[in-house]
């Protein structure tokens, strides 16, 4: 993610420089083109990040419940002292 942000900035940078020193119009469509892509694997990184976050704590949550169910089920199953009348 640092170097996908130090692209980005490295990027922006070129292009403020290039509206200084006004130099080729070709350097203004390579960079937008190359901003737009980092930007597309910035989104699809963290989307991504997020999806897998997600994912995790739905795990950690179902161990949890699976956790419980056990507990409740060994207590059910768990012999009761009964009297027996005579």
């Amino acid at each position: 993610m640092l170097i996908w942000c130090s692209v980005l900035l490295l990027l922006g940078l070129t292009a403020f420089l290039d509206t200084i020193f006004t130099q080729n119009e070709i350097f203004r469509t390579i960079n937008s083109v190359l901003f737009m892509l980092v930007s597309l694997g910035l989104l699809v990184r963290t989307s991504t990040k997020q999806r897998i976050g997600r994912r995790e704590s739905y795990q950690k949550r179902i161990q949890e419940l699976e956790r419980q169910i056990k507990e409740l089920t060994q207590t059910e199953r768990s012999p009761r002292k009964t009297k027996v009348e005579v």
